[in-house]
Order: structure tokens, then C-alpha cells, then sequence
């Protein structure tokens, strides 16, 4: 497929500016478009948006490109926020940046851009590649294209790709999967856009904004219900809470008795009963395990081979962004469901969670996290009970 013309979304950042740079130096025609999902305004009533808009016109003007704007915000409440509070309501702690990616960059986003402007294809600044590059196959044909990691370790965002479909991959460039953070701002700061690439970095979830904390932000969507904190060994009762949606698994708990318990974590939420379950101690075995269940995964190019009704495969998972790709073996145990066992075991797994398969450099795609298999801790205690009724 001959590439003409590219629609890259432009953000304000230093990733989408450089990308449509490096496109427009090599001959393609290339149309900026600004994509607003969110009315998020600041104590002044200021919209933040305006600001990152602002800075990708500057951007579009100063590298000589057509400046185009689209607003998605119903769409993006429709489809990535509602289902995250309804998620979320529930203990589960779901990543909306994934689900974004599917229904709204790759999904309306890339379908408005292909028609509305006759595209050929859509660039983002994304650190991930395809195996293609920019060869791209189209939206018709019968050859598939497959993601792979970036470059840049430490930036490879193939992980909040996983759930992009294979048609939406066939028609999407990722002009900086070969380049490092560190040489996409240099390339910045040489073309005259120094301001733009010494902007603070975008992290996190993109609703909840620069001036708000993720628990403050929840406050004004999630109603509040209180529970107990139980200990994990004894049963007891050690302290109540004011919502599961505060907390997530493994993180410290500083409201209970410490002097009696130690320092306890969290193991996990119960969204029936509103339940906390806590352990003394950040490494103690109720918080680790070797294996969890997913939903059948959402393959981009295809099935692995082996990877059928019963069958197994061995892969690498990748659950958690900040976590690196850990051996495992996947087994199809059902019409929706795998289970994942993994080489060692695992702090933290937690339900909601996508789990996002690779073989080598390649990304295969993603399930969400249903529930996790046995704790180390439920393992000793179903050891010690088997001894007893073996020795009685």
C-alpha cells in the first residue's frame, strides 16, 4: 500500500510532535488533528485541554502542517469512563488508558480520521512497531501485521496496545518505535521546539487531570460504602473503611492497630460484602501467587500455536505497566477463560487487571484479570490441614 497522506494526533507533547515531524521530512502529507476527551477545567475555570490544544497548534504551525481539532468527549464518557466506575464501584481496578486505545485513538478516533480527511493512515507517538513499519497492508487485505515492543525499553507502551484490533493495526504508524525518549527530545530541541520538549511529562490516567489526586477525583462519581478490615490469620476484625475503591491490593493500610499487628497490607477486596482483607507484613505469602485465571485473550495477529480447547502454550505476561514480561504457561480451559501459570510466584495480582501476553518481541494481545488461583499462604494452610488428618 502506497502512503500519502497521514492524519497524526497531535497532543501538545514532545512524542506527537516529533512523530509528525519525522513523517513530514519523509515526503508524506501530514494533517495535525487534536483530539478532546474530557472537560476537565481548573480552580479558574480554565479547561486544561485548552492549554495542551494551544501548544499543538503551536506545534502544527511551527513544523508546517494543517492544524484539524475533533471532539470525543461523549464518546469517551460512553465507552472508557462509565464502564471504569462501574468497575471500579465494585473493587475491580480496571486500566482505562487500555481500553482508551481500543475504543477511542484506534476505534473513533482513526475511523473519523481515514474518512473525514481521506487518510491512508493514522500516526501516534506511541513507543511501540509493527512488521510492517511503514509498508501498511490496508484495511482489505488478507495479510496480518504484528505489534512489537519498542526500542525503548523503559518506554514501550505496546502494553496499552494490546487490545487494538488487527484492522486498526493495519492502518496505524508508530513513527518513534525505533527511537529512544532521549533522541526524540533532541530532535525537539533541534527544530526549535525546546519549550515543547521540556514540557513536563503526561502520566497516569488522563481524566483525572494535573490538579487532583486519584482518591479526591473518585469522591465526586463513586458513593462511598463502609466496611470492615479483616485480618488474614485470625479473622478479627481490626478497623472499618469508608469505600474498597480507595484502596487496591497490596497497598498499606496506616489505620489499623499497628502496635498489635504490624504494618498490614492489603490482600484483597470483596465487592459483595465490602470486606478488606489485610496480612501483617509487605511480603507475607497471602499476598503472593503462581497462577490466575483471565478471559480468552484478544489476539492481534493470532493464536499461538498449541493454543486450543485444552491446549497450552508458554509466553511471557506482563500485568502490571511497571513490571516486566515474567514466563508463564497459558492454558485454554474453557469457552472464555485461560488460566495463567506462572514460573515464580507473584506479588499483587490483581482482579480487573489486564494481562498482556508476549512471545519475545512480539505482543500478542490481552485478557482482563477474572480471579487469582490460591495464595501461598492457602497452600500452607491446606498442607498443614492434610498433615493433621493424616497424622489423627
Amino acid at each position: 500500500m502506497s502512503l500519502r497522506r497521514i492524519v497524526c494526533g497531535v497532543s501538545g507533547g514532545v512524542d506527537s510532535a516529533v512523530s509528525a515531524y519525522l513523517l513530514k521530512q519523509k515526503g508524506y502529507e501530514v494533517l495535525g488533528l487534536f483530539m478532546k476527551n474530557w472537560d476537565e477545567k481548573d480552580e479558574k475555570g480554565h479547561c486544561t485541554s485548552d492549554r495542551d490544544k494551544e501548544d499543538a497548534q503551536f506545534v502544527c504551525q511551527h513544523i508546517g502542517i494543517p492544524f484539524h481539532e475533533v471532539n470525543f468527549v461523549k464518546e469517551y464518557w460512553n465507552d472508557v469512563f462509565s464502564p471504569f466506575l462501574r468497575e471500579y464501584q465494585t473493587g475491580l481496578v480496571p486500566n482505562p488508558d487500555i481500553v482508551c486505545n481500543r475504543h477511542i485513538k484506534f476505534g473513533v478516533f482513526q475511523n473519523y480520521a481515514l474518512s473525514e480527511f481521506s487518510a491512508d493512515a493514522i500516526a501516534t507517538g506511541h513507543y511501540a512497531r509493527t512488521s510492517v513499519g511503514e509498508n501498511l497492508i490496508g484495511g482489505d487485505s488478507c495479510q496480518d501485521v504484528k505489534l512489537l515492543k519498542a526500542k525503548d525499553r523503559w518506554k514501550d507502551q505496546s502494553y496499552f496496545l494490546s487490545q487494538i484490533s488487527q484492522k486498526a493495526l493495519r492502518r496505524a504508524l508508530f513513527p518513534l518505535g525505533d527511537l529512544k525518549k532521549s533522541e526524540v527530545k533532541k530532535i525537539a530541541s533541534k527544530i526549535g521546539l525546546t519549550r515543547i520538549a521540556s514540557k513536563k511529562e503526561s502520566m497516569g490516567i488522563c481524566f483525572i487531570g494535573k490538579r487532583k489526586k486519584f482518591s479526591s477525583f473518585m469522591e465526586e462519581y463513586v458513593e462511598p460504602k463502609p466496611g470492615n478490615i479483616i485480618h488474614v490469620e485470625t479473622g478479627e476484625v481490626v478497623g472499618t473503611h469508608q469505600g474498597i475503591h480507595n484502596y487496591s491490593e497490596g497497598q498499606r493500610l496506616t489505620h489499623v492497630n499497628h502496635g498489635r499487628f504490624g504494618k498490614c497490607f492489603i490482600v484483597e477486596k470483596n465487592g459483595t460484602t465490602q470486606d478488606i482483607v489485610v496480612a501483617p507484613g509487605t511480603n507475607h505469602p497471602a499476598l503472593f501467587c503462581q497462577e490466575f485465571y483471565a478471559t480468552v485473550p484478544m489476539w492481534i495477529h493470532s493464536e499461538p500455536p498449541g493454543f486450543s480447547e485444552g491446549g497450552s502454550c508458554q509466553l511471557q505476561c506482563q500485568f502490571q505497566r511497571k513490571w516486566g514480561a515474567l514466563p508463564c504457561t497459558v492454558t485454554r480451559c474453557g469457552e472464555n477463560q485461560v488460566r495463567v501459570s506462572l514460573r515464580s510466584p507473584q506479588r499483587c495480582i490483581t482482579p480487573g487487571q489486564y494481562a498482556v501476553f508476549y512471545s519475545g518481541e512480539e505482543c500478542l494481545g490481552s485478557g482482563v484479570i477474572t480471579t487469582k488461583g490460591p495464595s501461598l499462604y492457602d497452600i500452607e494452610l491446606d498442607s498443614k490441614v492434610k498433615v493433621q488428618q493424616e497424622v489423627s
